[in-house]
């Protein structure tokens, strides 16, 4: 749980987790309370911005804005393209953006410059700075000075420089936009001078209008020398492969009649005739066919087309019918071996024969026919191969013919579009009609378009903003110190027993608040004694809160044994070792404070400066304790002090030796609490080789100046020093600042409300 407190704190720090595991994006409470923290900052970098915004617009050059408008005028454009397709405006957008970089252009530029003179123009190559302008007027003149002497060469080389500076001035001021998505382009210049500023304006617009006739001039001029040239060779190229058409002709005896040639025409008759002639092959053939089948089939009933034409037939077939139907009735009345039943069927028989020798005769003729038809069709079909050898050799050579005309027919047509042309842009050579004219002039401005000082001034206020942002940002970004109670359970995962506030008389917790004179000594016991005269402050609160996390966490044990450690030098564990002493005192306990910092004994210096033997003769020279305490007549505490009188470089092996040992064991018969002011984990070893000794540490972080990183990375190489780790208190908290970082819901946050339960003040 505290590695996963950690991570959230330090790789999602602006994510807030609420009771329901939601997570916050924006954590918006962490944001009003950066803005809370860095607002002077961000004043600070507005105001400057405002400073220099009003110097920016108290010191600069107004400037005036001339406007001319121009509009593409579609309904000249459209009699242009009646005359002639040539120059002509397309009106889509890319034309109308290619007329705005035309304005734009050199060209124009040079024309404007050659019209107004403007390289000659001494208020318009002034610059716009005064001083600046000044300056450069002196070196002109020094230049025009030594023109004088200059060779032809040499003066024709400076009107040309002064013609591109000028130039670069009317380019630098001039700006062209579309209005809306109309056809309108509107030309702005800008200058020190009104009437400078409209003068160009209107000369830009002018010198386009003469331009684009001077273009469609040029282009149309142009087009017609092209085109006389190409006339005058597609006229002979016409003739030269009409002329090869008709020859070609001759030669292979392509004779047509119509449209068509002779020998097609012939193929196709042949053709036609052919097939009515296969028709009557298949028809006779059909015929035959039929009545060959009647015959040997023998079936008087058959229908035969011809056969009913033929009267004798007919007649046969009446007869056979009648006598059939009589033998029929005779049979059925008399019997069939009637002899009149017998002599019908004879009949019968002969009408049969009769009808069968009629078709044969019949069969007869459809042989004659279809020899007939089949000799005509194999003649057509002769016919017809003779003329397909010659259509087909006629075809061949059409192939060729067919090319020649298509060559005679595009040289012909040629001809004439290009000569249709040559006329048109002969006759717009002497149109002046432009597809653009001025809608509206240019007149000298009444009031100057820049600087726009409240514009100026709100957009100075805006980047002094945004710096101001970036810089608090920076600051809240490179803020790594403990802050609240909250970073100290999610980075440190340790219980957080409170603050050590500043004091009001301006004390702070620290270590070195002693010093040679009598204000820093008198001010030394009062902070040294802080709980005992303010019992009811917040800070006694915190000590008592480390109180209860000691009885709780160390219970079975009757004597404790406290370390008071911190990771940095003068970060106020010396007083809070004493001050937590003196606390537990005052409560009726046994209390021993100890100080165990043996290179910089802070307790001593507070509490203990006329001291003469101390912790070191207790260990090295065997002394009793007991002759070296020095007590608090107001609590009764029993203090060890340190009197280091040389330095001690094996500190950590005394405070890790077995007389160290002896002597916890032999205070701690005598004493509820023993209170060890022990040096910091950062410079020095001497706290980790007596952590085995200490039953719980009250760990110490100064507020706003000792780095959390440095703090756990301590921690992280300490593992006994973490477990045994009682909580931390944070000490010399500023809380009007601390307000600044309290986020809704956290102890900061109802710290005012917690406030009525103390008392700083006795």
């Amino acid at each position: 749980m505290q590695l996963h407190n950690r991570q959230i704190s330090e790789n999602i720090s602006h994510e807030n987790v609420d009771d329901s595991g939601r997570v916050d994006v924006i954590q918006i409470d962490a944001l009003l309370g950066a803005a809370r923290r860095q607002w002077i900052v961000v004043a600070i970098c507005i105001a400057c911005a405002v400073l220099v915004g009003v110097a920016v617009a108290t010191t600069s050059v107004p400037l005036y804005t001339a406007t001319s408008k121009v509009l593409m005028d579609r309904n000249t454009n459209q009699v242009v393209q009646q005359l002639s397709a040539i120059g002509s405006v397309l009106d889509d957008e890319s034309s109308v953006l290619s007329q705005v970089e035309l304005l734009q252009s050199e060209t124009i530029g040079l024309a404007v410059v050659d019209k107004l003179n403007l390289s000659n123009d001494a208020q318009f190559m002034a610059d716009q700075s005064s001083l600046l302008g000044s300056v450069v007027g002196f070196v002109r003149s020094v230049v025009n000075v030594s023109q004088w002497f200059s060779t032809q060469e040499e003066s024709s080389a400076a009107i040309e420089a002064k013609r591109r500076s000028a130039l670069w001035r009317v380019l630098k001021n001039v700006r062209v936009t579309r209005v809306g998505r109309t056809y309108v382009l509107e030309i702005n210049y800008t200058s020190p001078s009104p009437e400078l500023a409209a003068r160009i304006a209107n000369g830009i617009a002018s010198e386009y209008l003469v331009d684009k006739l001077n273009s469609k001039f040029d282009a149309t001029r142009r087009a017609s020398v092209w085109l006389q040239d190409r006339i005058d060779e597609l006229r002979q190229k016409a003739m030269e492969t009409d002329l090869a058409v008709q020859k070609f002709r001759s030669a292979n005896g392509l004779v047509t009649a119509g449209n068509a040639l002779v020998s097609d025409q012939q193929l196709s008759e042949l053709n036609s005739a052919l097939i009515v002639a296969q028709s009557d092959s298949a028809k006779a053939a059909a015929k035959l066919d039929g009545i060959q089948k009647v015959i040997s089939a023998g079936q008087s009933d058959a229908i035969v087309t011809d056969a009913l034409d033929s009267s004798i037939v007919n007649e046969m077939r009446k007869k056979y019918l009648a006598a059939s139907k009589l033998e029929s009735e005779i049979s059925t009345r008399l019997g069939a071996q009637h002899i009149q039943a017998i002599r019908l069927r004879k009949e019968m028989e002969e009408y049969r024969r009769l009808m069968f020798e009629e078709l044969g005769r019949i069969a007869e003729s459809y042989k004659s026919d279809l020899a007939i038809a089949k000799a005509r069709e194999t003649s057509l079909q002769d016919s017809v191969a003779q003329a397909t050898g010659v259509s087909a050799v006629a075809n061949e050579t059409q192939v060729q013919l067919r090319e020649l005309e298509r060559e005679a027919e595009t040289y012909k047509n040629l001809y004439q579009t290009f000569l249709q042309r040559y006329q048109e842009a002969v006759q717009q050579q002497s149109f002046p009609v432009t597809d653009a004219r001025i809608i509206s002039n240019a007149s000298p401005p009444s009031s100057p378009s820049h600087p726009r000082k409240m514009l100026l001034l709100a957009a100075f206020c805006v980047v002094g903003a945004g710096i101001g942002t970036g810089i608090g940002a920076f600051r809240e970004f490179r803020d790594r110190f403990f802050r609240t109670g909250e970073q100290v359970r999610d980075i440190l995962g340790l219980e957080f027993l409170g603050i050590a506030p500043l004091m009001n008389d301006g004390l702070r917790m620290s270590d070195n608040a002693a010093e040679s004179n009598p204000r820093s000594i008198r001010k030394a016991t009062e902070v040294t004694n802080y709980v005992i005269d303010h019992p009811l402050s917040a800070f006694a609160e915190t000590l008592r809160s480390a109180k209860i996390a000691a009885d709780l966490g160390i219970s079975e044990k009757e004597c404790k044994v406290i370390g008071v450690v911190s990771t940095l030098p003068g970060e106020g564990k010396s007083t809070v070792s004493i001050n937590f002493a003196e606390l537990l005192a005052s409560q009726g306990s046994r209390v021993i404070l100890i100080d165990a910092d043996l290179r910089n004994p802070g307790a001593t210096r507070a509490i203990g400066r006329h001291a003469q033997e101390g912790l070191l003769e207790t260990l090295l020279d065997g002394k009793s304790p007991k002759d070296c305490f020095l007590y608090n007549a107001r609590t009764g505490m029993a203090f060890l002090p340190a009197v280091v009188k040389h330095r001690v470089p094996h500190s950590s092996e005394l405070l890790s030796s077995v007389a160290m040992r002896k002597l916890l064991s032999t205070l701690s018969a005598s004493a509820d609490y023993i209170i060890i002011d022990l040096p910091p984990l950062g410079p020095v070893v001497d706290a980790r080789a007596m952590a085995s000794r200490i039953d719980g540490f009250v760990y110490v972080a100064e507020w706003g100046k000792t780095a959390r990183r440095v703090v756990r990375q301590t921690l992280d190489t300490e593992p006994m020093i973490r477990q045994k780790c009682l909580g931390v208190v944070l000490n010399k908290v500023d809380q009007e600042k601390m307000n600044l970082y309290r986020s809704y819901g956290s102890t900061e946050y109802y710290y005012s409300r917690y406030s009525e339960y103390y008392q700083e003040k006795t």
